[in-house]
């Protein structure tokens, strides 16, 4: 299996990252599964005290919004970044379709990464403020 480093430089919000930046943020995810059928982020809740940020390695999971169902995620897809930044509700409903492979990382094990490292925290920003800028904001 590929190291997480290796995996997260698939990230548009990693991209701009060198190698070494990449071990460090690879440092703070860790692998996790969960049984199809599972919630693992609802619309609405807050996540700051969970885990934040998921880039799914195996399986399929359904994103829905107000009920609605918006997107199929599969291997290489990710979700949560927003709550690696900020304590805010969640914006949609991730559920895992099959059994799910998942690196993730938390709120709180990410956050001190952004305190000490400040070329870091400037590129993430960077690539937030331009997604952002993308979506019309």
């Amino acid at each position: 299996m590929a190291s997480p480093a290796d995996l997260l430089r698939t990230v548009p919000l990693f991209a701009d990252l060198d190698d070494a930046e990449l071990a460090q943020v690879g440092d703070r995810f860790g692998e996790h599964t969960f049984p199809a059928g599972t919630t693992i982020t609802t619309e609405g809740q807050r996540g700051a005290r969970v885990l934040a940020f998921f880039v799914i390695l195996d399986g399929t999971a359904s994103v829905t919004k107000g009920g609605q169902e918006l997107a199929t995620l599969g291997p290489g897809d990710h979700f949560g970044e927003i709550a690696l930044f900020l304590d805010v509700p969640r914006t949609a409903t991730v559920a895992a379709r099959t059994d799910l492979r998942c690196l993730a990382a938390s709120s709180w094990d990410f956050r001190p990464l952004l305190e000490e490292e400040s070329p870091i925290a400037y590129r993430l920003l960077g690539a937030m403020a331009q997604r952002l800028y993308e979506a019309g904001g």
